[in-house]
């Protein structure tokens, strides 16, 4: 293995995946810190944890376990893969592991990038923009878990940060040359981990050029667009085609996501398809039920849809109720639940919406490594599981994805 990445969630890892994937690696996801050493084939591993919205420390813990088992396969360089919208907390946690690597490591001007222009988040002078609007004036001000109110990426890592986080902005970060330099001056000032500007993808492959002896990487998965280029000019990958077998049979889509993309998906994709909303107040009074969910699938075959995602005001309300943690928790171990009921029942493939609900889905569902397929829409592939289950994923951060997602998911995992 050449290259490892540690995701802090699972469509984040699977978005990252796809990004390498796409780049001439051969690429496997896994779930979780395997057991067992890494086929001698895999080129790129990525590790999905679920880490992004727990206690700082665990993560941390994690995030090094990760680190070690990457290290034991030979890996060359490490990737710390986080959302592209910079989801965390005063507190963490992209701060607090981003450092652990590092240290670890014992490096310091390290990259720290969330941009992935394709999906519209690109960084400015230190600033993170989604399409034309400042972070903290898009839809993630209302994130469930991660508020995201500040888009001064340097000033609210800082608040997560033990050292010094340094900038570089454009157009220095746009050069290789000169990026390297400023990072080796960050460095040199005692600064850990280190913005950099980057606006199209043309910045983001001068990064990769900037970054091909870094031992450490930190961004989104446009992190990794220009870095499977450093290991082909090496002669240490070369190109290779990726054949995979679609998978047949039953199908069925969850959402847990309550971002704007997933609200306009979902509303779409019930015009034309059986749909059920589980409420958060029908789960926890138990007149919905994963066996419910699972008999309503059975009847209405074509493309069914069950989903908890609500407008900001109804899931505001609904967390002064019951808590934030406990309205996530309790909305990620039923949809947990009623997918591991559907596969039971005979489900083979699955399209999950939302990055927490997909971790508590894929961990529930025991899968431990997927392969990565083809693209359905920008940092979304499709997935398919290599344990024998036969199953074909789609798990999709809230915020990706185009408006037809789920029907276009259905037809790429079935080929």
């Amino acid at each position: 293995m050449l290259l490892g990445v540690i995701a802090d969630d699972f469509t984040g890892a699977s978005d990252i995946a796809n990004t390498l994937a796409r780049g001439g690696m051969a690429t496997t996801q896994f779930l979780g810190v395997p057991d067992r050493e890494a086929d001698r084939l895999c080129e790129a591993g990525v590790v999905a944890l679920k880490t992004r919205s727990i206690a700082a420390g665990d993560a941390v813990s994690q995030s090094l376990h990760a680190l070690e088992w990457l290290q034991r396969q030979g890996c060359r360089q490490f990737i710390f893969k986080y959302c592209s919208t910079f989801d965390s907390t005063p507190e963490g946690n992209i701060g607090p592991v981003g450092e652990a690597l590092a240290q670890r490591l014992g490096i310091m001007g390290v990259v720290a990038c969330p941009a992935f222009p394709a999906t519209g988040r690109t960084v400015f002078q230190g600033h993170l923009f989604v399409g034309d609007r400042l972070l903290s004036e898009s839809s993630l001000r209302n994130h469930p878990l991660n508020p995201m109110t500040d888009s001064d990426l340097r000033r609210w890592l800082s608040k997560q940060c033990r050292m010094p986080v340094g900038l570089v902005a454009y157009p220095d970060a746009s050069d290789a040359k000169r990026l390297r330099a400023k990072l080796g001056e960050g460095a040199a000032k005692g600064e850990c981990l280190v913005i950099v500007d980057a606006v199209d993808e043309a910045g983001l492959r001068a990064i990769g050029i900037a970054c091909a002896d870094a031992m450490l990487v930190t961004g989104g998965s446009g992190i990794a667009l220009g870095l499977p280029g450093n290991f082909a000019a090496k002669g240490l990958i070369a190109p290779k085609q990726r054949a995979h077998e679609p998978v047949h049979g039953p199908c069925a889509a969850l959402a847990g996501s309550c971002s704007a993309a997933t609200l306009r998906q979902v509303t779409l994709h019930a015009k034309e398809h059986p749909a059920l909303h589980a409420g958060l107040e029908a789960i926890l009074g138990r007149t919905i039920t994963p066996e419910s969910v699972a008999d309503f699938v059975q009847r209405e075959p074509h493309e069914p849809l069950v989903y908890s995602s609500a407008a900001p005001e109804e899931l505001a309300a609904v967390q002064k109720r019951h808590g934030r943690e406990n309205a996530a928790h309790a909305i990620e171990a039923f949809f947990a639940a009623c997918a591991s009921e559907l596969v039971r029942r005979g489900i083979r493939r699955l399209v999950v919406a939302g990055g927490e609900t997909s971790g508590a889905v894929v961990s529930a569902l025991g899968v431990d490594a997927l392969e990565i397929g083809p693209e359905i829409d920008p940092g979304v592939p499709a997935l398919f599981s290599r344990d024998g289950k036969g199953l074909g994923l789609a798990l999709k951060s809230g915020n990706f994805g185009a408006d037809d997602f789920f029907t276009k998911a259905f037809r790429v995992l079935g080929g």
